[in-house]
């Protein structure tokens, strides 16, 4: 099982007011004390600008780049030559910087993930192309893409996720958390993909305040503040199921450690424990 970890699980994230971001050398030392030799990079800004420098850094730390989320505002043609001037930059970063993808999600013109995801039928047609697009670019610096369900971005709701699979041929990022906080089963999207799933994200969620976020009752933000990921295992997104699923597709790639959480102060030195947790469980159901 071919295990990475994810900077968000140490709170580090690219959405203004998130909290407490941690420093480089303390996330990636962890990662190492975990046992986990990969990892995605983080927002921009993370890890050096200056991808060797990136580079070396995860060296020192016996870690490799798999890949990188980058977000672009597609389904809006106005925006869309300096979205992908955006993503340009970004994928000669991390095919310098030694990554395989990259993670694609297709968001909103709005900062974070806590308005209204539901743009008009009229730009499907736009978004699709402007993937394709961002797909013309990771191929020219040799990355494959991988398009990623987020709540509160473009492709969010089961029908958001079947209209992608049905209408365009691109490879998926089965984000099991997401794909359950936007209300479809990641067991079934993972079966409807089939070998389209090209990249995984492993993150649990908590069903009672996940009903919540869909409802409209519980900003985004407040749930992730209140708990709305879970150590794998510990929510409704199936995560063994899946697990199961995949192995049956004979699924090779990366399984990345993810939970989403929000910071107030530094954990103890040491790995934190549901990330402690979020490995132990992935390696004995993996």
């Amino acid at each position: 099982m071919k295990l990475a970890a994810a900077p968000i699980s140490w709170g580090v994230s690219e959405v203004p007011d998130w909290g407490l971001q941690l420093a480089p050398e303390r996330v990636l030392a962890d990662m190492r004390a975990l046992g986990v030799h990969a990892t995605e990079a983080g927002p921009p800004g993370f890890l050096p600008a200056d991808p060797a420098e990136a580079r070396a850094l995860l060296d020192s730390r016996g870690l490799c780049l798999v890949g990188g989320y980058v977000t672009a505002v597609l389904h809006e043609s106005a925006r869309r030559a300096d979205e992908l001037a955006s993503v340009k930059r970004q994928a000669r970063w991390l095919a310098a910087g030694g990554a395989e993808f990259i993670v694609l999600a297709p968001v909103l013109a709005q900062s974070g993930y806590s308005g209204a995801a539901e743009i008009p039928d009229a730009a499907w047609p736009t978004l699709f192309e402007g993937i394709d697009r961002v797909a013309e670019i990771a191929d020219s610096s040799d990355l494959g893409v991988a398009v990623h369900p987020h709540w509160g971005a473009a492709i969010e709701r089961p029908r958001h996720i079947e209209r992608f699979l049905k209408q365009t041929a691109h490879a998926l990022c089965l984000d099991t958390g997401h794909i359950a906080l936007g209300g479809a089963d990641p067991l079934k999207v993972a079966r409807d993909a089939g070998p389209r799933v090209r990249h995984v994200h492993l993150k649990d969620v908590d069903g009672a305040l996940g009903a919540r976020v869909r409802d409209g009752s519980l900003l985004y933000n407040d749930a992730v503040r209140a708990g709305l990921f879970r150590p794998l295992g510990e929510g409704v997104a199936r995560i063994s199921d899946v697990l199961e699923e995949l192995r049956k597709t004979g699924y090779a790639g990366w399984y990345v450690l993810e939970q989403d959480v929000m910071l107030d102060r530094e954990p103890a030195p040491g790995p934190p424990e549901w990330v402690t947790r979020n490995a132990a469980y992935a390696r004995k159901h993996g």
